[in-house]
């Protein structure tokens, strides 16, 4: 997990300082590779659905003008975010199996991203910037 936030740093950082571009998205993927990664990720969306006073497993909020998402789960104990600030995002989350957890949060402008969790106990954030 360590390497992970140091790399999600070091490319954040670098993001920064490069210059702007019109019409791109930079998007950062986080996969638990562990069960403590996971556990960390599961606690991390269960914290942000507390905060939000989100009360199901599966939500979708979007804030801004023709946004898309999608989100289907088979299974039992699955947490899955959607969360759209901007415009003309498009997101779709399935997941498939039981204990999974995943956030994909979408910012910016016109920025796209689908995820297939299929499988038990996997954990997964999925940020992008969409300019």
């Amino acid at each position: 997990m360590k390497r992970t936030l140091t790399a999600l740093t070091l490319a954040a950082s670098t993001a920064l300082a490069a210059p702007a571009l019109a019409g791109g998205v930079l998007s950062f993927e986080v996969n638990a590779q562990n069960a403590q990664e996971a556990n960390a990720i599961h606690n991390g969306l269960t914290l942000y659905k507390v905060v939000n006073d989100i009360k199901t497993n599966g939500h979708v909020t979007q804030n801004g003008l023709n946004n898309l998402a999608a989100l289907g789960q088979s299974g039992h104990g699955n947490v899955g975010l959607i969360h759209q600030d901007g415009d003309n995002h498009d997101a779709s989350l399935s997941q498939t199996g039981n204990h999974n957890s995943y956030g994909i949060f979408q910012v910016g402008e016109g920025a796209s991203g689908h995820v297939d969790q299929t499988g038990n106990g996997q954990a997964g954030i999925l940020l992008q910037i969409g300019f």
